[in-house]
């Protein structure tokens, strides 16, 4: 018997036929399309917007404000400098003061001085008395101050120990008891140091006549 060709057994695979496009392909080509497009619409409206130009003023504006900061820096740096060199005009301008009045009363000590021992022997004659109070009061007034006197606390940067007299139970420390010269300064500059005879304090020691058994 005779097969009719055209009759094929469909569990053959051999045999199925190739499948054909389906009528909905150029469908899902356009679905494509679309999202595509749509996607670009997208991108479009998400664009950055556009930014406004700068405006000249402003950026002048800018600009002198950093100038005007810059000027005042400058300022401030200039006017610091001036009163550093002002303070130091003036404390030079006092040192050299205080230098030339040092050189013109040093050598006035060992009048004041003679005037001193004159004193210590007897009252003064009233016209030499007057000589002499006028000249105190001149030196005086030129910053020359007279310093020591007994029961001044000794200090070696100001007072000359010519001798210790031994120790004196009143005195908690070194204390001067005679001023052989008096001592000068000027502000706080020594002319010339007091020469002094000096006690010093009792030494606390063990009591006497007591003994341990």
């Amino acid at each position: 018997m005779t097969q009719d060709p055209s009759h094929e057994s469909p569990g053959d695979p051999s045999q199925e036929p190739e499948e054909q496009p389906s009528a909905d392909a150029p469908e899902e080509v356009h679905s494509f399309g679309d999202a595509a497009a749509e996607m670009a619409n997208e991108t479009e409206v998400e664009e950055p917007l556009d930014v406004a130009p700068a405006d000249p003023a402003d950026d002048e504006l800018t600009v002198a404000r950093m100038a005007l900061e810059e000027r005042t820096l400058d300022l401030q740096r200039l006017q610091a400098e001036f009163l550093n060199y002002k303070r130091r005009v003036d404390r030079d301008r006092d040192l050299i003061k205080e230098n030339a009045t040092f050189a013109a009363l040093a050598p006035i000590t060992e009048v004041l001085d003679n005037i001193d021992r004159a004193r210590q022997h007897g009252p003064l004659d009233d016209g030499f008395r007057s000589i002499a109070e006028q000249l105190e009061r001149v030196v005086a007034g030129q910053g020359l101050v007279r310093y020591g006197a007994p029961g001044d606390a000794f200090d070696p940067t100001i007072h000359d120990a010519l001798s210790h007299l031994g120790e004196d139970p009143e005195v908690e420390v070194t204390t001067v008891k005679v001023v052989a010269k008096g001592g000068y300064k000027i502000g706080e500059r020594v002319v010339q140091a007091a020469q002094v005879l000096v006690v010093d304090p009792a030494e606390s020691g063990p009591a006497t006549g007591s003994t341990e058994d």
